[in-house]
């Protein structure tokens, strides 16, 4: 798994725990849905982490309870 997936099903995980859609996530977290359905499709495979920390804004987490998840363990490596 690459980092842009991982995101992406962290993003899905949290929505699920918070019990809101993405497209409610995206109002909460000040991004444009087009933003955070390019994210969760993968068409973006380059989050920058200034989105994540929107996104965890909007959430009420913080960047480290973002990455806890057992998702970012053993990521492919990016450079070959």
């Amino acid at each position: 798994m690459n980092i842009g997936e991982a995101v992406k099903l962290r993003i899905i995980e949290l929505c699920k725990d918070k019990e809101i859609t993405v497209n409610k996530l995206a109002t909460i977290s000040g991004l444009t849905q087009s933003t955070l359905s390019n994210i969760i499709s993968g068409r973006n495979n380059s989050t920058t982490i200034s989105t994540i920390k929107k996104i965890c804004d909007g959430l009420e987490i913080n960047i480290e309870d973002f990455f806890h998840s057992d998702l970012f363990k053993n990521l492919e490596q990016e450079i070959k």
